[in-house]
């Protein structure tokens, strides 16, 4: 096969095949609006971010903050610690308070809050001093811990026992809000650090490069892979 040919065949393959795992590919992604200082896996964040599978969030006692994402709407309460799993959320430290016709989950410790149908569904769940509060405002929810799964109506109220031993929460990190470089000591586990860096929106992108800058040189270059007379 000719070396035109075979830049030919390259091309298209990355033409057609990067578009397709980009569009295919399932990010997650929702958008975060803070009120007031609040940070995302250690860091300052603005007004608004988006917000990917895997990132953790942490508002301060005087802050909060809101999840928009398609079907679901969450917030984020004051001196919370909690992780974004798109399709679920898991609660470190705090509560939160979830509206969601998309069936999204809350766990805290080792109790799982999740709706009882696909309808629209509101409720709250806090974890304080290693007590989960669970709140059905709307809509039914299915508790489940250790003991079993129950159905909490909605208009009712229940309490467990943080049974499972949660992640230690950071202190809050300086008052202006402000951090140098990488995640201090004083912003949220390292473990939760890259949650952007390793989304499928951002390996999509670095792909897609990849393959502009594979078709450029091999457009650009004449001369064969393995050259018959080597240098």
């Amino acid at each position: 096969m000719g070396m035109s040919a075979f830049r030919k065949m390259v091309s298209c393959v990355l033409v057609m095949g990067f578009p397709v795992s980009i569009f295919a590919a399932d990010s997650g992604a929702a958008m975060l609006h803070s009120h007031g200082v609040a940070w995302l896996n250690g860091l300052y964040v603005p007004a608004s971010s988006a917000i990917f599978t895997g990132d953790l969030l942490q508002t301060r006692s005087d802050s909060a903050a809101d999840i928009n994402a398609p079907g679901s709407s969450i917030s984020v309460l004051s001196d919370s610690l909690v992780r974004f799993d798109g399709s679920s959320l898991k609660v470190e430290h705090g509560g939160v308070s979830v509206a969601t016709s998309k069936g999204v989950a809350t766990t805290a410790g080792g109790v799982h809050v999740s709706p009882a149908s696909s309808k629209w569904t509101e409720f709250n769940v806090t974890d304080t001093n290693g007590t989960v509060k669970i709140a059905a405002t709307k809509g039914d929810l299915i508790v489940t811990d250790d003991s079993g799964a129950v159905t909490l109506a909605q208009g009712q109220q229940t309490t467990r026992d943080d049974q499972a031993p949660s992640s230690q929460a950071p202190s809050n990190p300086p008052a202006d809000g402000k951090t140098k470089g990488k995640a201090q000591a004083s912003g949220p586990p390292a473990a939760a650090k890259g949650g952007i860096l390793d989304s499928t929106l951002a390996i999509a992108i670095g792909g897609g490069a990849l393959g502009v800058a594979t078709i450029w040189v091999l457009s650009h270059n004449d001369n064969p892979v393995s050259p018959s007379v080597p240098q």
